[in-house]
């Protein structure tokens, strides 16, 4: 059974972190164990977008020797378990990146699924994941610069011994998508898992400090993330989310301003 997935892309900027995020989320609202983890040691953004800024322990102290992985997990939403990493400099400069690989055996034990959001690049601690991970999952735009990165980064972990399960067509615009995941296809030489639209409703989920499949879970991307962790767990998409719910005052606001 596959149960890693290492999420990553040749650039940042292309959404990674709040696809891990969504996706895990929906993982565990089908009722799967999972986990996610903020491997992005030096640029981590997991902990802002889910409003765990302030824990007293992250992955960074696990690394620096600080403290045991088991104190660094936390109850998300829905149930998913988060494993953030700190976004003070102080705690980058004294985690270790070798210790990585030792944190990851021991979360694959604990749950069904781990979603690992690694680093954007070619880094010393971006190797890791993609080496460790059953399946390596990669994000791109629409755009050439982060689909060659992304080429990259897929001849990076062939050459580590992974895996690439596939591509996520992150933020695509509504016309000529079919074309657009073909020439990622051919590009990349992996299959599209799917196709996550350009949404402003995951921008005012995140204004929110609240997953998109939450907060909006009637939206194309909320149901772009589910029907991707259908497809990871084997299963047939079966939209059930809830129906249309008037909007607040603060949601027409959100809506304005994130438009």
């Amino acid at each position: 059974m596959i149960r890693a997935y290492t999420i990553t892309s040749g650039k940042g900027g292309v959404g990674k972190t709040t696809l891990t995020v969504n996706l895990g989320i929906s993982l565990a609202l089908l009722n799967h164990q999972t986990y996610i983890l903020d491997a992005d040691i030096g640029m981590a953004n997991m902990a802002l977008i889910l409003g765990m800024d302030d824990v007293p322990v992250t992955l960074h102290e696990v690394l620096a020797g600080k403290a045991d992985i088991e104190d660094a997990i936390y109850e998300g939403p829905a149930g998913v378990k988060v494993v953030p990493s700190g976004i003070s400099l102080q705690g980058f400069q004294q985690a270790d990146p070798d210790k990585l690989r030792e944190v990851m055996h021991k979360l694959v034990d604990r749950c069904e699924y781990l979603l690992i959001d690694a680093p954007s690049g070619i880094s010393k601690e971006g190797v890791v994941p993609l080496s460790v991970a059953d399946q390596v999952i990669l994000v791109v735009n629409p755009e050439l610069a982060s689909m060659a990165d992304a080429l990259k980064t897929k001849i990076l972990c062939e050459v580590m011994g992974g895996k690439v399960y596939g591509a996520i067509l992150n933020r695509a615009g509504s016309e000529h998508t079919e074309l657009r995941s073909q020439s990622v296809e051919d590009v990349l030489g992996v299959k599209v898992i799917d196709v996550v639209p350009e949404d402003a409703s995951v921008r005012r989920a995140a204004a929110y400090k609240m997953p998109c499949v939450l907060k909006y879970p009637n939206t194309e991307a909320s149901r772009a993330f589910r029907r991707i962790a259908a497809e990871i767990c084997g299963i047939q998409y079966e939209d059930k989310g809830p129906k249309h719910k008037e909007e607040g005052f603060v949601d027409r606001l959100a809506r304005a301003v994130f438009r």
